[in-house]
């Protein structure tokens, strides 16, 4: 039996959600049980009613569509700014929701309504997209004209459900983030299968004498980001470096240290990355990968703006990839690829500030990205406990992965981690600078911020005492020339990482880190 296309799964897993999300709606009014803040009964019967009806009226369409009912198909075209509207009053009750607690004690309904509204409202759009129209109804006619015709374009498909991934973390156990995944999955293939003409390859052919690499996926890779380096500071006190270690060798690390020393030191393993595809067949530093792995540039990331997040004036912002890497990461990606096959999305001006995508949980939003690295063994390693036994944290199950990718020039602050750290570098070079737990109270920590702790962070700003920076114009944190030369007499280790290294930062050690190039790097908290 033949496969289906991309397309026809596509409208079978959408029928499907707009479906069981009516059928939960449904089963929640019926019952008169105490609303559970863990599912969708949390956010009140007229809530959920409300959604079952807008779920209603959309799989009427699916039916219809599939049953070749041109007439129930045609009735929703005339009611679909309204159920846009309705949608986007549910997102918009749940959203106002997160700003009513801290996310971590955020009743999952309110993240799950925001959720299933929005799937709801990517299936609604999606009828108004060529993206499920590839195949006739069950009686055998093809689908009503009107429909398909793209009025609504791949980015606000896409734009609709990375919201929910970033903003409510695609909660729910029957949809959620499995199904978002699924969805953005397949409209990608089917978007991709379009832009391919019949019997081309996924990309055109270059131009005479212009030399392109091929990528096991197909995708044609050009181009590097640029590796320019505006400012490198000088290492004055290199943390050790080794080739790759065994597991067992970076567990007797782990344990064996001087007597005088709290816990192991920092250390620097070469080799360790050899094997992943983000360095190899799959290489980060090549845009046009990158853009091959986000709708072109279309996925939504959450980005900081500002050179540091302790800065006046620091903020953050939702933004497509394409304009972060064009805006922000590397502006000579604009003109350099003017003659590519690639298209960048246009923005409206450029940017001056830095911009960093920060611990961000970039490869649960992006699975694809997630297949090109691997977790380092060194993850799986019994480390010694935090100093201070009061700060030790519960046991990870799995390593935590963040991404960090931004233009030169891009801080964290010195800080401490609450769990150990393997800081692996795929992309550019990073500037590092550590002090051991053993000085933290020279650090100089932070207290509550605007109501914000901020005690894992110090008040010691590396670049402008060492005067590669200018201070941001803070006057609550202005420190006197005795606070700064102090600060000057303390020990520290100091390294930048190349593409390949792979950074062990022991847990409660404060670190500054400082992008010296475009730099992309992934770390691993792990306890």
């Amino acid at each position: 039996m033949a496969s289906l296309s991309h397309k026809t799964q596509l409208f079978k897993l959408c029928a499907e959600a707009v479906s069981a999300i009516q059928n939960e709606c449904d089963s929640i009014i019926s019952e008169s049980d105490q609303a559970d803040e863990g599912t969708l009964a949390g956010c009140g019967p007229a809530l959920v009613d409300l959604l079952s009806r807008q779920a209603r009226e959309i799989a009427a369409c699916y039916q219809a569509l599939q049953s070749a009912n041109t007439s129930e198909a045609e009735l929703l075209m005339e009611t679909r700014q309204l159920i846009l509207k309705r949608l986007d009053d549910i997102i918009s009750i749940s959203y106002s929701k997160f700003y009513a607690f801290i996310f971590k004690e955020l009743p999952t309904c309110w993240r799950q309504l925001y959720t299933d509204a929005s799937i709801l409202k990517f299936c609604l759009a999606l009828l108004w997209s060529p993206y499920i129209y590839d195949h006739t109804a069950e009686s055998g006619q093809t689908y009503p004209e009107q429909f398909g015709k793209a009025d609504c374009d791949i980015s606000e498909l896409v734009r609709i459900l990375d919201l929910a991934l970033i903003l409510a973390g695609a909660a729910g156990r029957q949809r959620g983030r499995r199904w978002v995944n699924k969805a953005l999955e397949l409209l990608h293939l089917a978007w991709k299968g379009m832009a391919t003409p019949t019997g081309a390859s996924a990309t055109e052919l270059p131009a005479k004498g212009e030399k392109l690499a091929s990528s096991n996926d197909g995708f044609e890779i050009k181009d590097v980001f640029s590796s320019s380096e505006p400012f490198t500071p000088p290492v004055k006190h290199p943390i050790k470096r080794v080739n790759a270690l065994s597991m067992e060798k970076f567990q007797e690390y782990l344990e064996v240290y001087p007597k005088e020393a709290s816990g192991p030191e920092p250390l620097i393993i070469r080799g360790a990355l050899d094997n992943w595809p983000a360095l190899t067949t799959r290489p980060w530093n090549k845009p046009s990968y990158l853009f091959s792995r986000t709708f072109d540039g279309n996925r939504l990331v959450p980005i900081e703006i500002g050179r540091s997040y302790v800065d006046v004036g620091w903020g953050q912002e939702i933004v497509p990839f394409g304009e972060f890497l064009r805006d922000y990461v590397d502006p000579s990606l604009g003109r350099a690829r003017s003659n590519s096959d690639v298209h960048i999305p246009p923005s409206s001006s450029r940017k001056s500030s830095i911009a960093y995508l920060a611990q961000h949980p970039l490869f649960a939003q992006l699975p694809a990205l997630r297949n090109d690295i691997l977790v380092p063994d060194y993850c799986y390693t019994e480390p010694p406990p935090h100093p201070n036994s009061k700060m030790n944290q519960s046991k990870l199950k799995e390593p935590f992965i963040n991404a960090w990718f931004g233009p030169p020039g891009t801080i964290t602050p010195l800080h401490t981690d609450p769990y150990h750290n393997i800081l692996t570098q795929v992309v550019g070079r990073k500037y590092l600078r550590l002090y051991s737990p053993e000085v933290t109270e020279r650090m100089r920590a932070r207290g509550k911020e605007n109501g914000v702790e901020m005690s894992n962070t110090s008040l010691m700003d590396v670049g402008v005492i060492e005067g590669w920076d200018t201070p941001s114009g803070d006057e609550e944190t202005v420190l006197t020339e005795e606070d700064l030369a102090a600060f000057r007499d303390v020990p520290f280790l100091d390294c930048i990482l190349e593409p390949g290294d792979a950074l062990y930062i022991p847990i409660a050690w404060w670190h500054y880190v400082r992008g010296l190039s475009v730099s992309f790097s992934v770390s691993f908290w792990w306890n």
